[in-house]
């Protein structure tokens, strides 16, 4: 025998044909139980990884990484200041912004607006707007052509398409003989785009820099420098480390900030969720508790001759540790295996799955993302494998000590 004594009864009950079926049913019930609640963490997980990543790139493919202004929120001379950062370790590339509010007015219908003025030349490098144009096209925002393209929600808003026209209020006045007069441009409507996301969808409009800084008065400015950076998750610290190689005259802000509420609700969302489903995997580590009380007391008279022929309490302990033990590792490692498979394949069975039954559980028309995605991260994995596995220990500790209490006499008393 190459293994303590004590581990080696544990393990030979654990495999040894049981009198009483439902202990040994109760012990399956644990084993799956567990697996069924690792294998649902990790796949609910992964799904709400895979949500959260798409708004982030849907967000990021709008909002820069990090963005550079002036003390007054403007830049006069953005040429010069992006010569001062190029080349600066984890900076792609930047490109100038023009950024204000406004209203739309068509007919009867008023609706406010965020307007942005970009280069198209430039935008690419720091965006993915342009491969969001579902109708006209990007190059046709020409400066001094004041056209404009809206977010597909906000054209159906203001019942407007390629080819219109639209009346733009900025919040500048112009003095009249008539007294002050709201400053407003005829537009051209050149082209339309969609983003997948309410907010950007129905309250953006794009327009030249050009354009937008005449409207805004401020020729020969723009608010500010937008950048990309290659790691989105380091933005707050790249853009302080870069805002201290600058002048005092500069102020930088990065994606986290502008979003903080969102994805602050997102991360919590996410943890209140792991700790719902870490519930079911408490349910059913706690059955262990009840397998190996029905396991004692069916072995009173083994652990009394055990206990006679020398073993001691800790002993006994640890045979009955090692049986639930058993039963954590084999419905952790089933439920890591199932669940890892099933975040892996998640969209291609939800699309066989919609397929078979002829329904489609995200419609396209009522939600922007259709598909269930899914980013499995594997320290998740190993989170929800250890919890699991810790909970199914800690679950043996009361069971074992009980059966450690067991007198060898009053239990051979009746035998």
């Amino acid at each position: 025998m190459f293994k303590p004594l004590s581990v080696f009864v544990g393990l030979r009950y654990t495999r040894a044909k049981r009198r009483n079926h439902f202990i040994s049913f109760i012990s399956l019930t644990s084993m799956f139980g567990v697996a069924l609640g690792v294998a649902a963490l990790i796949t609910v997980l992964s799904v709400m990884n895979g949500f959260e990543k798409e708004l982030r790139e849907r967000i990021l493919g709008m909002t820069s990484h990090a963005f550079i202004t002036g003390a007054d929120g403007t830049l006069k001379d953005w040429q010069a200041l992006q010569d001062m950062i190029d080349g600066y370790p984890h900076l792609v590339d930047s490109a100038p912004f023009v950024e204000g509010q406004a209203m739309l007015s068509q007919g009867s219908r008023v609706r406010g607006t965020l307007v942005r003025g970009i280069d198209p030349q430039l935008e690419g490098n720091v965006s993915t707007i342009d491969d969001k144009i579902i109708q006209g096209r990007f190059d046709d925002l020409k400066p001094g052509d004041f056209g404009i393209i809206l977010g597909k929600d906000l054209a159906i808003a203001m019942g407007v398409a390629t080819g219109d026209k639209i009346t733009m209020i900025t919040p500048h006045v112009t003095p009249t003989p008539a007294g002050v007069m709201p400053r407003l441009k005829r537009l051209n409507v050149v082209g339309v785009f969609e983003i997948g996301m309410y907010e950007y969808d129905s309250a953006l409009a794009v327009m030249n820099i050009t354009d937008a800084a005449k409207l805004f008065r401020i020729p020969n400015k723009v608010t500010g420098l937008r950048l990309k950076l290659d790691d989105v998750y380091q933005a707050p610290r790249i853009s302080r480390e870069l805002l201290s190689t600058l002048p005092a005259n500069y102020r930088a802000a990065d994606w986290t900030y502008q979003h903080a509420n969102f994805f602050r609700a997102l991360k919590t969302e996410k943890t209140v969720m792991f700790v719902i489903l870490l519930l079911i995997v408490a349910v059913a580590a706690f059955n262990i508790v009840s397998t190996l009380i029905m396991m004692v007391t069916d072995k009173q008279a083994d652990i009394a001759i055990l206990r006679t022929l020398g073993m001691t309490p800790r002993g006994i302990m640890t045979i009955f540790m090692v049986q639930g033990t058993m039963i954590g590792i084999f419905g952790t490692l089933i439920g890591v295996l199932g669940g890892v498979a099933l975040a892996l394949n998640v969209e291609t069975l939800i699309a066989n799955l919609e397929q078979l039954l002829g329904y489609q559980f995200l419609p396209a028309d009522v939600y922007y993302i259709s598909s269930l995605p899914s980013d499995l991260h594997w320290n998740d994995v190993t989170v929800i494998a250890i919890t699991a596995f810790s909970l199914s220990l800690l679950s043996t500790l009361y069971p074992s000590w009980r059966a450690s209490k067991i007198k060898p006499a009053e239990a051979l008393r009746y035998d």
